[in-house]
């Protein structure tokens, strides 16, 4: 079964894996409320809740101790420290469903800083000058550097803690999906640099799960 948090039409399933905690709790922040999750077989800690929306910032409480962010969190809204939050991934309305990428022939490809790009130092702020990218310099595709939360808010990327959870200073995931959707529309590829080999140190929490 998938780890982090699956929504559907009754509420939402949250998983989490602490191969050393003897328990693990949900935290809804809102609230506050603290909630057992079930042990499962090989250290799964698991919970259905039907009163949650998307939206909603939670912690794991483990042994009663510790609070930790959700390790496959999709969204970081107070970066690396803060609670995790709920996602809805169909919320955001896609309009690139005609694109098809384009031709080996065609790439010429542009690395971006996100942070630096331009002065405000998001995703959205990129999308004004796609033009000037595709037609003024003939590029395709953009590279993203590194945009897994990190802490602060910018910096090179490459030690991100939440691989899943796009930079909150950044805009977070509907931001990254804005952009994205926006360069397909002006038949741009995006390729994202990722690490996968190690994480940062600052609000890496997975050792001690």
């Amino acid at each position: 079964m998938e780890l982090g948090t699956v929504l559907s039409n009754h509420g939402v399933r949250f998983r989490t894996w602490a191969p050393e905690k003897t328990s693990v709790s949900l935290v809804v922040t809102e609230e506050p409320r603290t909630i057992p999750m079930d042990s499962e077989r090989n250290a799964y800690f698991t919970i259905f809740l039907d009163d949650i929306e998307p939206g909603t910032r939670y912690f794991h409480l483990l042994d009663g101790i510790q609070l930790r962010p959700d390790p496959v969190s999709r969204s970081q809204p107070d970066g690396v420290h803060g609670p995790s939050q709920v996602i809805d991934p169909s919320e955001f309305k896609w309009q690139d469903q005609d694109w098809s990428g384009i031709s080996a022939e065609e790439v010429i490809i542009y690395e971006i800083h996100t942070g630096t790009f331009t002065h405000e130092g998001t995703f959205k702020s990129i999308i004004p000058f796609l033009d000037y990218l595709k037609k003024d310099l003939g590029v395709s595709p953009i590279e993203l550097m590194p945009v897994a939360q990190f802490p602060g808010e910018r910096n090179w990327g490459y030690d991100g803690t939440y691989l899943y959870a796009p930079q909150n200073s950044y805009g977070g995931p509907n931001g990254l999906k804005a952009l994205i959707n926006a360069c397909h529309l002006k038949n741009l590829v995006v390729i994202l640099d990722v690490v996968y080999n190690h994480l940062g140190s600052e609000g890496n929490f997975i050792s001690g799960c």
